[in-house]
This record gives structure tokens, C-alpha cells and sequence, in this order.
């Protein structure tokens, strides 16, 4: 899904039904949030939670939308948001002593990432 204004050009992409809980997601979201796309990679690569996964991959889809709709550079994208809902619960059941059931919320989430150009410096900005 891509979004273009007058300005910038944004590239989104989806990731749906993922597991894992939502709040697990946005703890690792909102360290890549505003990253440039090679940064958040790296970042990606070294984190030890099981969710930068699911993250990578929808952050490479972010990427390859914007290159192949949008013809943008990837060594120039930025994050600009990032974000995770909370998708349907799966629900099972555990039996336990004396024909009690206990139960198990397995979670889900939706996790969407745009990303946009970085603004480039001109050279006034630079010497100032």
C-alpha cells in the first residue's frame, strides 16, 4: 500500500495475525521508530526478543514497496511511523486436576510500518 502528497512519499506495509502480544511488538517498534532503514536493520539483527522477526520482515516489505512503486532509493528511506494493534485472541484450553480446564490467550498482532525519504540537506543547511 503506498501513499503520495504533494511532498513526501510514503510506503506501508502490513504484517497480519502475527503472534506474539501487541505490547512485546511496540516495546521493540519504538526503538527502530525514526531509524533510517539501514540502522533499524542492524538494530533489528542484534536485539535478543523473538518479535524482531516478524518486524524485519514487514519492514523489508515497507522498503520493497517503496522501491518498486514509488522508485525510492532504499539507502534513503527513514521510518516515519510504526505501530502494532492488538489482533483476535486464540483460546485453548488446559486440562487440569478433577476435570478443571484452565485456559491459554494465545495473542496476535497487527504490526504496520510506512516509511518516507529522508529530507536531504542542501548546502546551506550543511554550513550552517
Amino acid at each position: 500500500m503506498t501513499k503520495t502528497t504533494e511532498t513526501t512519499k510514503t510506503a506501508i506495509a502490513h504484517g497480519n495475525y502475527v503472534r506474539g502480544s501487541a505490547s512485546k511488538v511496540r516495546r521493540v517498534l519504538d526503538q527502530i521508530r525514526g531509524k533510517s532503514y539501514r540502522d533499524a536493520l542492524i538494530m533489528l539483527e542484534f536485539m535478543p526478543y523473538r518479535s524482531t522477526y516478524p518486524i524485519t520482515k514487514v519492514l523489508r516489505s515497507a522498503v520493497a514497496n517503496a522501491e518498486h512503486n514509488l522508485g525510492m532509493d532504499p539507502s534513503n528511506l527513514v521510518i516515519s511511523s510504526a505501530w502494532a494493534n492488538s489482533g483476535p485472541v486464540m483460546k485453548r484450553y488446559r486440562p487440569r486436576a478433577q476435570g478443571r480446564a484452565f485456559s491459554i490467550k494465545k495473542q496476535t498482532c497487527h504490526i504496520s510500518i510506512s516509511v518516507e525519504s529522508a529530507p536531504t540537506q542542501t548546502n546551506a543547511e550543511v554550513q550552517n
